[in-house]
């Protein structure tokens, strides 16, 4: 067939400029290797940050640098990437199904190689798109969310290390004082020993009680250490690396009666609830598709046929499916199941939520009353450890009782710091539950509350 009719070539030339915009359209992929020799950064310097950096840190400080330095966030925040992308995906209209064949007259009457064209558009698949678009955003809303709500627990991380660092700091100065005060008196009392004026009898308590002051501080060196270390890793430098903090940590008051108030708000204010709710909306979503997907297939489109006789045909192409067995049920009622289990989990996760909360205000009511009573007690031993001090200078009274009584004012001034600091955590815990600063969310309602989920 020397010239082929003007029909035929059409098609042909049709079919090439369709393959040459599909291989156009194609993306490209280049290797992006790992890097093997990643190691944490090795001084302050080195950290991302705005503007110069103060000689002591404070907490907010230390937050910022763990929000722009922190490795595990970087890591977590590409996830925004991966919701775009299938948002992108399900924002794409189908692509409609081009047929052609070509056969050659082999024998038989007829001259002319059959040709058969054809381009169908699936209808259910347009009809289940704008569910499937919706799921996808709000999937990616609910991701934006998710990410939110773990820079939101790193902020809390960071504030509790630095917090824990700076008064940890006040309580190894005290725990410092009182081992050297026990270290002292040991010394003392053996060189009273060796000529005679004590025995071992009277230096046995003092050993256990030096023994056990030592061994609190060690153990109190370790916590700092690791604590430190923690930070670090948090911020992304090497262990070696040593933050200069301030000397002290403030933190806004707790106001019980705000919080309270702020509860009924709570789902539209922390970002995991908030998205548990985007969640939720994006299986609602799925489930008003797969309702829709009862729909049976269908196809329609035109086509073009010449036999060998060259006979032509034009007219609709019509394919459908007979929904005899599977209308989607299986499908329906998956989607319904895992709707229900997420209704159940934002409940709980709710209920929970203002729990904890409530739990945690009177755990601050009572620690504010023990705080409150240990300080009281401590500011009536001060002017008695000064006239002690003062007597024992004078050799007025004797040097064990002296001891005494400056080693239980300093467990009385670890006992206010230790309950400060369980104060300081929870406070930073609560401003955590309650999203302190966080504004109300307004969310996407059940759009589709009054669709009947039947085909």
């Amino acid at each position: 067939m020397k010239n082929p009719p003007a029909p035929f070539r059409r098609v042909r030339h049709l079919t090439l400029a369709v393959a040459t915009l599909a291989l156009g359209a194609c993306a490209l992929s280049s290797p992006k290797p790992l890097n093997l020799a990643a190691t944490g950064k090795t001084s302050l310097a080195e950290l991302r940050h705005e503007g110069a950096l103060p000689e002591r840190l404070t907490v907010d400080d230390v937050v910022r640098l763990v929000l722009d330095n922190n490795p595990d966030l970087v890591a977590v925040r590409a996830q925004r990437g991966i919701a775009q992308a299938q948002l992108r995906t399900a924002s794409i209209l189908p692509n409609p199904v081009l047929g052609y064949s070509n056969a050659r007259l082999l024998s038989g009457p007829g001259e002319m190689a059959t040709i058969a064209a054809s381009l169908t558009m699936d209808l259910k698949s347009l009809i289940t798109f704008l569910p499937k678009r919706r799921a996808a955003k709000a999937a990616a809303q609910s991701v934006d969310a998710t990410v939110l709500w773990q820079e939101w627990q790193t902020i809390s991380k960071a504030r509790l290390a630095a917090i824990d660092l700076i008064e940890g700091d006040k309580q190894l100065a005290l725990l410092r004082s009182n081992a050297a005060l026990w270290k002292d008196r040991l010394e003392r009392n053996q060189q009273a020993l060796k000529q005679g004026d004590a025995t071992l009898a009277t230096l046995a308590p003092d050993l256990s009680a030096g023994s056990d002051a030592q061994k609190t501080l060690d153990d109190f060196e370790r916590a700092q250490q690791t604590r430190r270390r923690d930070l670090d890793l948090l911020l992304g430098l090497d262990p070696s690396v040593t933050l200069p903090l301030a000397d002290d940590a403030t933190l806004p008051a707790i106001d019980v009666d705000a919080v309270r108030a702020q509860l009924p708000d709570l789902a539209n204010r922390r970002p995991d609830l908030i998205a548990l709710q985007l969640g939720y909306h994006a299986q609602e979503e799925k489930v008003w598709g797969a309702v829709l997907a009862q729909f049976p297939l269908f196809s329609i489109g035109p086509s073009y046929g010449r036999d060998s006789s060259n006979v032509r045909t034009l007219g609709p192409q019509l394919t459908m499916d007979l929904p005899v067995f599977d209308r989607n049920q299986g499908n329906v009622a998956s989607e319904r199941a895992t709707r229900e289990q997420l209704h159940a989990e934002f409940e709980a996760r709710l209920i929970a939520a203002k729990s904890e909360i409530e739990a945690m205000l009177a755990d601050q009511v009572l620690l504010q009353k023990q705080l409150d009573g240990k300080r009281s007690m401590l500011a009536q031993m001060a002017p008695m450890a000064e006239r002690v001090q003062a007597a024992f200078r004078q050799r007025d009274i004797d040097e064990r009782s002296y001891v005494d009584l400056i080693a239980s004012r300093n467990a009385k001034q670890q006992e206010i710091l230790a309950l400060h600091l369980t104060m300081l955590e929870q406070q930073v815990a609560l401003a955590t539950l309650v999203g302190a600063g966080m504004p109300h969310a307004e969310l996407p309602g059940t759009s589709n509350s009054s669709k009947q989920e039947h085909p």
